[in-house]
């Protein structure tokens, strides 16, 4: 079976605002380690959207020569997207219909890898479901004083247990943890 890794940009504050983090090369590679580590990507419909506008080739917006490597595997990589608004999906995209809980339990039973799995709101309804198998949060050295927050309106306590630390020269910290089940 397998598992699906979230992860996430958090400022020391609580703010998942993908716009107030630290954007370095460092990072960047961390992230693309974590991309490798997967089949396929799960989003909902706005990181899907954000993700196509910022990285879908030929892209119209310059960036530094280090992010390409983000933008290259990101680009390429086979994406579920769930939404209930949006009719259809390209950028080697596939949308999922019914029953959420469902629908990613059967992604789930596939062979290979794992599934990536980005944003704020659907990683809520996934959480949850007790279907997040890794939480990533990459802390910011930043205070930024306001929202969003990652997991606002959870109605239970999802207990983690650490499994890895990985500190960056930007003074961000990757915390990884598996759930206590």
């Amino acid at each position: 079976m397998r598992p699906l890794r979230y992860s996430i940009n958090v400022t020391l504050d609580g703010c998942c605002d993908h716009r107030v983090g630290i954007a370095d090369e460092e990072l960047h590679r961390h992230a693309v380690d974590n991309l490798n580590r997967a089949d396929a990507l799960l989003f909902g419909r706005v990181i899907y959207e954000m993700m196509e506008v910022a990285f879908r080739s030929p892209r119209s917006v310059p960036m530094p020569d280090w992010m390409e490597p983000f933008a290259r595997t990101i680009d390429a990589a086979k994406k579920y997207v769930v939404s209930s608004t949006l009719a259809q999906v390209d950028w080697n995209a596939e949308l999922l219909r019914g029953d959420l809980v469902d629908a990613v339990q059967k992604l789930k039973q596939h062979p290979g890898k794992g599934l990536f799995l980005g944003g704020v709101k659907l990683p809520l309804a996934l959480a949850e479901a007790g279907l997040i198998d890794e939480y990533e949060f990459v802390i910011h050295p930043r205070l930024v004083g306001h929202g969003p927050t990652v997991f606002a309106g959870l109605s239970k306590y999802v207990d983690l247990k650490l499994v890895e630390r990985l500190e960056f020269r930007s003074g961000a910290v990757a915390m990884r943890y598996e759930p206590r089940r």
